[in-house]
C-alpha cells in the first residue's frame, strides 16, 4: 500500500522523520509526504528518506509553521470527521 504523511508544516522535520521510518518496519510499497511549509532544507532531507514529497511552500528565512497561516487554529476531530466523509462521497460519486 501507499502511505500518505500529510501535515499542515515542518520546521525540523524530526517528528516526520520518525513517522517515516515507523512506517517504513511496515513495509508499504511507497512512502509520500505532503506538507504545506517548511524550510528548503527540511524538504531536501525528506526527500532521502520518503518516495515523493510534496512541500507546497518552501520559503527562505522559515521561522515557524503558524507564521505562513492566516488561520493557524487547530482542526478538531469532528472537522476531520465530516472533511473525510465529504472526500468519500465526492470520491464515490466521481467512481
Amino acid at each position: 500500500k501507499t502511505v500518505i504523511l500529510v501535515d499542515d508544516g515542518v520546521a525540523t522535520g524530526a517528528t516526520m522523520r520518525a513517522a517515516i521510518v515507523a512506517l517504513r518496519t511496515q513495509k508499504p510499497a511507497k512512502v509520500i509526504v505532503a506538507v504545506g511549509v517548511a524550510p528548503p532544507e527540511t524538504c531536501a532531507t525528506l526527500a532521502q528518506e520518503a518516495d515523493e514529497v510534496v512541500c507546497l511552500l518552501q520559503p527562505e528565512g522559515f521561522w515557524s509553521v503558524g507564521l505562513w497561516f492566516a488561520d493557524f487554529a487547530p482542526t478538531s476531530d469532528e472537522e476531520v470527521r465530516i472533511l473525510l466523509a465529504h472526500a468519500d462521497a465526492a470520491a464515490q460519486f466521481v467512481q
